[in-house]
């Protein structure tokens, strides 16, 4: 970026930058990628407010491919990591091997891992024991890694974008509530309308799409990130959000009597934050300067569903989290 701009004029630069790539982003993704507008929306608007995504969903909905897409798009080094129940904590952070050097003496020399990377996909994360999680908790949350007593710091920008499949629970390993809330939000995708279905189909099984076209740099990611809490937000919103994360925990003063009944506990500080943050990006995303409450609703869902814990009895009434924090956007005063 041209350092003799001012700062509000490189502000204003990025945002450009930023408005103006959307509707190629949506182009390029296109090329891979049918139907699915809003679990890409909610990934983007992750990416661009810095946070870390958890994609749920079955087997064969372009969970994968859509995260390496995102990927091409923006430029950036990308990694996979298939989690399975023998692996290791060296084998996401890196290990030391003993090395000769050109004199001929030996020394220990640091082999980084592939958490060494910009974008992460960490596939099916709940296949792994909770040592290795732990590992990968440090990555997300102080973006470095410690090995042998040594810090690494990790390259930015760095996003964790990890997959897990809520079909096949067996032999998972179930992530603990302290990792989950490291993500900023949890987007579940869903089968594919049949027209949507027959598309991908039909371009699957004849010739193979046109690569993707890089359309973003690293550095720009992070221009990006400080444009987005640059973003207004009026403290009316706020407190919205705040009334939100709030109304979630059980035996509160306030809270409403259907959280007593099935939830067993409640978002904490951070869902407000990141209510906040992620809606600033939506709204940059979505062409404007300024966050609506319709920002904040619309991401209700991601930002808490990984957050509220529903209780037994509502598992034996069926009562599923999404459908609690429907009717929680519904009962909190705008």
């Amino acid at each position: 970026m041209d350092q003799e701009l001012s700062p509000q004029e490189q502000e204003r630069v990025v945002v450009e930058k930023l408005r103006s790539g959307r509707q190629q982003i949506d182009r390029e993704l296109a090329k891979v990628i049918v139907g699915q507008k809003d679990v890409v929306e909610q990934v983007l608007t992750a990416l661009f407010a810095g946070g870390h995504c958890l994609i749920t969903g079955a087997p064969g909905l372009a969970k994968t491919l859509l995260v390496k897409s995102i990927a091409q798009i923006f430029h950036l080094k990308f990694q996979r990591i298939q989690f399975t129940p023998d692996l290791m904590p060296a084998d996401i952070t890196g290990t030391e091997i003993l090395e000769e050097t050109d004199s001929g003496k030996r020394e220990m020399v640091f082999v980084k891992g592939p958490v060494f990377a910009n974008v992460l996909l960490a596939d099916e994360i709940n296949r792994t024991p909770p040592k290795t999680q732990a590992a990968l908790l440090e990555a997300m949350q102080e973006h470095q890694v410690t090995a042998a007593g040594q810090r690494y710091a990790l390259e930015e920008p760095f996003f964790v974008l990890a997959t897990q499949n809520p079909i096949e629970m067996e032999g998972t390993y179930p992530l603990p509530e302290a990792q989950l809330d490291r993500f900023m939000l949890n987007v579940v995708i869903n089968y594919l309308p049949p027209e949507d279905e027959a598309t991908v189909v039909e371009r699957t099984t004849a010739a193979r799409p046109a690569p993707i076209e890089p359309l973003f740099t690293g550095e720009d990611v992070l221009a990006f990130h400080e444009v987005v809490r640059s973003v207004p937000c009026a403290r009316d919103l706020i407190d919205y959000a705040v009334r939100l994360a709030s109304a979630s925990r059980p035996q509160q003063p306030g809270t409403p009597e259907f959280i007593n009944q099935w939830v067993n506990w409640g978002a904490g500080t951070r869902a407000s934050q990141y209510l906040v943050l992620a809606a600033k990006s939506r709204a940059l995303l979505s062409g404007r300067s300024h966050v609506t409450v319709g920002d904040i609703q619309a991401l209700a869902l991601p930002v808490l569903r990984h957050r509220v814990l529903v209780n037994y009895k509502a598992e034996a009434e069926g009562v599923t989290v999404d459908y609690i924090i429907g009717r929680l956007v519904e009962s909190v005063s705008k």
